[in-house]
């Protein structure tokens, strides 16, 4: 696979520690004890338990109740993945490598797929942490009082939030390595693209839950139910049109970019997700107190697997970020003893403080649903739930 070793790509993967011309083929094994550090494994098994468990919660609404909302979520995030990431990791491959140089590489990891760019945490962590996001704001019920539209922008800040406590701390443990000169990557904010922490930590997910709900959740709410073969193309065409969504979305900054400079369009990505966190906080707020004082709670979704995941997957993202804090510290300009970048700490802790009230919030939206033993009942909710 040498021919399709791009420059950057083998420098980034050398900064790493692997090489890229030795990364085995479609699928390879590693020892996980015996990866770049601890911390990768441990962001694996955390991150792979999350996809199957949330596949379960996704099979067994389908099965028992008809609701195929979070099979075309699952799935839809699958199928985004499958349509962005190959021409990301192969430019020359799909004839883009004029436009488009290798943007990142990620480190190798006990699976790996296409020849060391696709670890399968990464695969995994798309249709997760989306049923997370989606989950907390389906499970406060801004879908059904607010519309498709609000509930999409809700999705987005949640999974901002989830999301930015990773991405911020990925580089310094060499997850991943970013490509700091690409200009598409440009401007940086601190050791993590402004371009990612608005893109793929909110307008991405916005996009998809726009387009599960609008062709599935919202018929699901009025009470239809889909055969497999409907799931499946609403599925296809949920990931294909929240890609359209991804390059539509932060349009605004991308042409302000082309025609100015990198510092105005970075000024826009971040009024951009200002804009998603106005309309957000508010509208997951009164909704949260709207819930917590109403005395109806037979039509309210409830879903505690999700829920107690996202705290455990908090729970786990706090340890790393603990481990981290002696080089973090110790960094000088940016950078550790050990030569990789650190994230913003302050943001992050922001992220975590908002991660942490949005599943409270979910958790608590409904008195008495989350009982400490109530583990043999994780998907046993009020209402409409199994």
């Amino acid at each position: 696979m040498s021919d399709l070793c791009a420059p950057t790509f083998e420098q980034l993967a050398r900064a790493l520690g692997f090489s890229c011309e030795e990364a085995g083929g479609l699928v390879e094994f590693r020892n996980p004890l015996a990866l770049e550090n601890w911390t990768l494994p441990v962001l694996e098994l955390t991150v792979i338990v999350g996809a199957i468990l949330t596949l379960v919660y996704a099979i067994s609404r389908y099965r028992r109740h008809g609701d195929a909302t979070n099979l075309a979520l699952w799935f839809g995030a699958i199928a985004y993945l499958l349509i962005i990431e190959p021409p990301l990791y192969f430019p020359a491959a799909f004839g883009i490598d004029e436009h488009v140089d290798t943007m990142f590489a990620h480190n190798v990891f006990s699976v790996d797929f296409l020849w060391g760019r696709l670890p399968l945490y990464i695969i995994a962590i798309y249709p997760m942490m989306a049923t997370v996001a989606f989950e907390i704001v389906r499970v406060l019920g801004v879908f059904r009082r607010y519309g498709t539209f609000i509930g999409a922008v809700c999705v987005g800040f949640v999974h901002h939030a989830f999301y930015e406590i990773f991405d911020h701390l990925g580089p310094q443990l060499r997850w991943w390595e970013w490509s700091v000169d690409n200009p598409m990557n440009q401007p940086m904010f601190d050791a993590v693209p402004l371009p990612s922490v608005v893109v793929f930590a909110a307008l991405w997910p916005m996009s998809l839950a726009l387009c599960v709900q609008f062709f599935v959740g919202r018929h699901v709410d009025r009470g239809e139910r889909f055969t497999g073969v409907q799931v499946l193309w609403r599925t296809v065409v949920v990931g294909v049109l929240a890609s359209l969504g991804t390059a539509i979305l932060p349009l605004p900054a991308t042409l302000i970019g082309a025609l100015t400079n990198t510092t105005l369009m970075g000024t826009v990505y971040a009024a951009e997700l200002v804009a998603i966190t106005c309309v957000a906080v508010p509208v997951m707020v009164s909704q949260w107190r709207r819930l917590r004082t109403s005395a109806v709670t037979a039509q309210r979704h409830t879903s505690p697997l999700v829920i107690r995941y996202s705290i455990a997957y908090l729970a786990v993202m706090a340890v790393l970020w603990l481990a981290s804090l002696p080089a973090y510290f110790g960094a000088v300009n940016g950078i550790t003893a050990n030569g990789d970048p650190i994230g913003n700490l302050w943001y992050v802790a922001a992220c975590f403080l908002v991660a942490g009230g949005c599943a409270a919030a979910a958790a608590t939206a409904t008195p008495g649903t989350y009982r400490p033993s109530d583990l043999s009942g994780q998907f046993a909710v009020s209402g409409d739930a199994p």
